[in-house]
């Protein structure tokens, strides 16, 4: 998975994503197009797809993190 992977070469913790596409799918409702008509995977389908692809994510995640990369992102505001 190409997001996966870039994300955690950002230093992003790609164990998160699990989390971050729960959300999305709590997020929506669950709703989303037909598959036949959607142009990306569900939620659902990305997140059974996630844990296939950790090891290689996780051991670029520790790479980047050991060449000093951080994520360097403001936190949301809080309503």
């Amino acid at each position: 998975m190409i997001g996966l992977d870039l994300m955690a070469q950002a230093g992003f913790n790609p164990r998160e994503s699990v989390t971050l596409w729960e959300n999305m799918q709590a997020a929506t409702g669950g709703g989303a197009p037909p598959e036949w008509m959607a142009t990306h995977p569900g939620q659902g389908q990305r997140i059974q797809g996630l844990p296939g692809n950790m090891d290689q994510a996780v051991a670029l995640y520790e790479q980047a993190r050991s060449n000093g990369r951080t994520p360097n992102c403001p936190r949301p505001y809080s309503t």
